[in-house]
């Protein structure tokens, strides 16, 4: 039994993999009150009383999850891993984070809490991924990259070995990575470039 708090497309994902795990949907929750339904389930605006009840966070946006999970401390986050991801023994899966169909999470990996890796993403040796991450579809992270938190990293780009990214940064769909990138930043094409750099501080 488990607990959605999101109810748009991601939910959607979320959802269909707590269902093919054969995991029962509890309940569905999100904060518009006109949202009544996803995929047949109703959906109310109320969290369960039990601060026991197992809970994931549904929701795309990076900094929509990490302030729901300060508001929701003391709740009880898990996470949930497709059938169809390929993920090592060795490897670490925090909680509250979300693993999708055709993923692979390789030997002496990290994923921190509340990220998710995305389907067909592929995330090789040793990487650490920090918290409230969100790897993309065909993302390509070669062994020993650091993400850090916040990150969002676009569809299909490819990042080389021992690259350190920082925190609350954006890599643009497609971008190739072969310098590390500072904290904040924004970056674009092959190779990758900085176009611009953002405060990176989040309450």
């Amino acid at each position: 039994m488990i607990y959605l708090y999101g109810a748009s497309g991601h939910g959607k994902v979320v959802l269909e993999i707590a269902e093919v795990l054969g995991i029962p949907i509890a309940g569905l929750i999100d904060a518009n009150p006109l949202i009544r339904s996803l995929l047949d389930y109703p959906v109310t605006t109320d969290l369960p009383d039990d601060m026991t009840a197992p809970l994931i966070l549904s929701i795309g946006s990076n900094r929509i999850r990490k302030k729901l999970a300060y508001e929701l401390k003391g709740r009880c986050f898990k996470s949930l891993i497709h059938p169809g991801a390929n993920i090592s023994k060795r490897s670490a899966i925090r909680d509250g984070s979300v693993i999708m169909a055709g993923v692979a999470v390789n030997s002496g990996a990290s994923v921190g809490e509340h990220c998710i890796i995305n389907t067909n993403a592929s995330v090789d040796h040793d990487c650490n991924i920090a918290d409230f991450v969100h790897i993309s579809p065909n993302v390509a992270l070669a062994g020993d990259v650091t993400i850090g938190e916040g990150t969002h990293v676009g569809i299909g780009a490819s990042v080389i070995q021992g690259i350190n990214i920082g925190k609350w940064c954006t890599i643009g769909a497609g971008a190739v990575i072969i310098r590390d990138v500072p904290d904040g930043a924004t970056v674009v094409g092959n190779p990758g470039r900085v176009i611009k750099i953002t405060e990176t501080s989040i309450k």
